[in-house]
């Protein structure tokens, strides 16, 4: 049984209910990450005892699957493009968005499917923009090639976010102190390719070199799009 089919405890002494406990969990996770999170916590928070949250989730896994889906709502638009490559790119930046709102979300990303009902109606949402556009494993592996894309550039924009946190020095600031290293390794000639990027590449934020990459995974997707069969 999943924590979706477990019905509510009836008349619980203390007034709780699932969207209290999400709220109050979700609420934990974004001040502290998932570590500050447990049923303990979270009943704490909600000023009950922790049996009393045993009714509505047995685990802290379960308890993790409802955040996950809560923030999945955020990620689905209200009205989807009919393009289906603009679908897919607005599904991708808002998940990107939604994982800096909630930075612990990079953490669970890229694992087995959410199955509550927003995540399953992000993962139709992904599906449906190429539906009927190529055979169903086709667009079942341009899905996962997109997600793979979204999934790993977010939690390298989310460790960098953190890095900076835990370091006090900003992008900049840890260049400038890395600078000295970098030049002296640079002039060994042991690292050509490197030393082109380094001098001849242009810098760009986040979110465009977020964006780019996305244009260019939907790119090979629209390729693979024009030579399989419907």
């Amino acid at each position: 049984m999943t924590v979706w089919d477990r019905p509510k405890p009836p008349n619980p002494p203390v007034p709780l209910d699932r969207e209290r406990i999400i709220a109050a969990a979700i609420a934990l996770a974004d001040e502290g990450g998932l570590e500050a999170v447990s049923v303990r916590k979270v009943a704490a928070r909600l000023n009950a005892g922790p049996m009393r949250l045993y009714g509505y989730i047995a685990t802290k896994d379960e308890l993790l699957d409802l955040l996950v889906d809560e923030v999945h709502a955020e990620i689905l638009p209200e009205d989807q493009p009919g393009d289906w490559r603009a679908a897919l790119s607005v599904l991708a930046h808002r998940t990107r968005q939604a994982a800096l709102r909630h930075e612990w979300l990079a953490d669970l990303l890229g694992g087995r499917p959410t199955l509550g009902p927003n995540g399953l109606a992000v993962a139709e949402a992904n599906l449906a923009a190429l539906d009927g556009l190529a055979d169903i494993d086709t667009v079942m592996r341009a899905v996962e090639t997109v997600s793979a894309y979204v999934t790993g550039a977010i939690r390298r924009e989310i460790a960098n976010l953190r890095a900076e946190r835990a370091t006090g020095l900003s992008k900049r600031d840890w260049q400038r102190a890395s600078g000295p290293h970098v030049t002296r390794m640079l002039a060994t000639g042991r690292f050509p390719a490197l030393t082109r990027a380094v001098h001849d590449g242009t810098e760009v934020d986040a979110e465009a070199s977020f964006a780019t990459g996305l244009d260019w995974v939907l790119d090979a997707v629209a390729a693979k799009l024009t030579r399989a069969p419907a």
